[in-house]
């Protein structure tokens, strides 16, 4: 499967550096008010599912960091996540 987006890893790391388990973190999304599951969380981690610009602030607000945290330095990272025209 394709990577869907650029973050996954970003927010992998932040959590895991937050000492923050997939469902204690999901569950922190929850009282947020965002109904975010374990196994979405985990789709989101491994790149295999897109994440809209609300979701992004969603997971740099509960993890406690910048925005800018989640995205990767270069642009590189980004080519294999654009959608290309046929």
């Amino acid at each position: 499967m394709a990577q869907q987006n650029i973050i996954g890893s970003a927010v992998r790391r932040i959590r895991v550096e937050k000492e923050l388990t997939q469902d204690a973190f999901a569950a922190r999304c929850q009282l947020a008010g965002w109904d975010l599951s374990r196994e979405t969380l985990s789709k989101i981690e491994a790149c295999i599912r897109r994440v809209n610009d609300a979701e992004v602030m969603m997971l740099a607000k509960i993890l406690g960091c910048k925005i800018t945290d989640l995205f990767p330095a270069t642009t590189k990272a980004v080519l294999p996540v654009l959608r290309h025209s046929k």
